[in-house]
């Protein structure tokens, strides 16, 4: 339920109630969500066979950034990631692009997780399954209206049977070389299919970014966040191997190419059609699962872009309550609505692993800048980590790129008009 401002709304500051399992799980709930199962199968359709190599070099890149991530967030401990990273290290201009590209990029995501979970439960895809999608935004928004702690708690709820399914699939599927039981074929694969199934594939990696929106929000943050960023990082690294490994065995390079449900289709074949529900079950927490924390990590974004005026004022409310930012949170909910109202988001990846891209492409040359360096890591890094970022950005399908990079010419120009009506 939407809630009305009060006398005792703060706008200013958040409480840290979430500790380092909590931020964990927050991690691991927001990686571990519809991203794996689709980007999976979207890298494969340009990766092909080396799809291993693509995840290798997305997880390398998730690496190199959660290193910049960590050491930021430990001297930076408040809301808005990369935003305020960049803001503070760069200027106002690069922090703006790293927020412009999170908000937008990760809005368009939830929008496409939201169908993903309606069309698992309702494949014909009409207008009832964008009614499911938006009544699936609404119960998420409501989950992340009743505080932090109720996000954790939920997020456990959901992961739990989600990783069930997951380790089902992986224990039955490596191994059992059953990559027969589709057409073969042998597709081109080029140094370009390569790296847009690497960039594909960040779009499954970058929810350890959530830990760092909510830094304010985190106990003991310097010791907190870089073992939170780190630990959700490498369980959600395994698990992707592990389960890469698994439908490649039983699906097949191709057809896992071919395929946007492959973990349903690898259940069907494992275990036989009348297990498909736990795919589906599986499918459709994980959408909600990242949804909620998505959510959560936008809302936490836009509290700090409408606190330096780069969004508008109202949205840095913060209910006395509860401690969120509810403003911030019912507006991101409208804007996703309104994506599915009027777009058809299932097209949207590429959007999203374009703006996320971009925001820790900033991040990274923030850490570069670093005096204090309290997580260890050579200043090249940084720079490795912000070059890949932007390669990943610009190879993938020249759609996401020309209507992304139109969207953030839409902000930054949104900007400089309100700078001069300020001046």
């Amino acid at each position: 339920m939407p809630q009305t401002p009060s006398p005792t709304d703060s706008p200013t500051t958040l409480q840290r109630r979430l500790g380092l399992p909590g931020a964990i799980v927050i991690g691991v709930g927001s990686m571990v969500g519809a991203g794996v199962f689709t980007s999976l199968g979207l890298a494969a359709s340009t990766a092909g066979p080396l799809l291993l190599v693509a995840l290798a070099l997305a997880g390398a890149t998730a690496w190199v950034n959660a290193t910049s991530t960590a050491q930021l967030a430990a001297v930076h401990p408040t809301s808005g990631g990369a935003y305020v990273y960049g803001r503070r290290q760069l200027g106002d201009w690069a922090g703006f692009v790293a927020g412009w590209g999170f908000v937008t990029g990760k809005s368009a995501s939830i929008a496409a997780m939201a169908y993903t979970f309606a069309l698992y439960l309702l494949p014909a895809g009409d207008w009832t399954a964008r009614w499911v999608a938006i009544a699936a935004v609404v119960a998420v928004t409501g989950v992340n209206l009743a505080g932090i702690t109720r996000t954790v708690q939920a997020t456990v709820v959901i992961l739990v049977p989600v990783l069930i399914v997951l380790l089902a699939v992986i224990l039955a599927g490596i191994g059992a070389d059953r990559g027969d039981a589709v057409t073969p074929s042998t597709p081109e694969v080029t140094v370009l299919g390569v790296l847009q199934g690497a960039g594909l594939l960040f779009f499954a990696f970058a929810g350890y970014a959530r830990i760092a929106t909510m830094g304010e929000e985190v106990r003991s943050p310097r010791r907190t966040i870089p073992r939170a960023v780190f630990g959700a990082l490498v369980f959600t690294l395994v698990l992707y191997l592990l389960l890469a490994l698994s439908l490649l065995s039983v699906l097949g390079a191709d057809g896992l190419g071919r395929t946007a449900t492959a973990v349903r289709d690898a259940v069907e074949i494992l275990f036989g059609a009348e297990w498909v529900w736990l795919a589906v079950l599986g499918a459709a927490l994980a959408c909600l699962g990242s949804m909620l924390n998505l959510v959560a990590g936008i809302s936490r974004t836009g509290l700090a872009m409408a606190r330096e005026g780069d969004l508008p004022r109202p949205l840095a409310r913060i209910s006395a309550r509860t401690s969120v930012p509810w403003v911030a949170q019912l507006a991101a909910a409208a804007v996703v609505i309104v994506l599915l109202l009027t777009a058809d988001v299932l097209t949207v990846v590429g959007f999203s692993s374009f703006g996320v891209l971009v925001y820790y492409a900033v991040a990274n040359l923030s850490a570069f800048t670093l005096t204090e360096r309290v997580v260890p890591g050579p200043r090249w890094l940084n720079l490795a980590g912000a070059a890949a970022c932007l390669l990943l950005a610009f190879t993938l399908p020249w759609q996401s790129v020309l209507v992304m990079l139109a969207v953030f010419a839409v902000g930054l120009a949104g900007r400089a008009l309100v700078r001069f009506r300020r001046r």
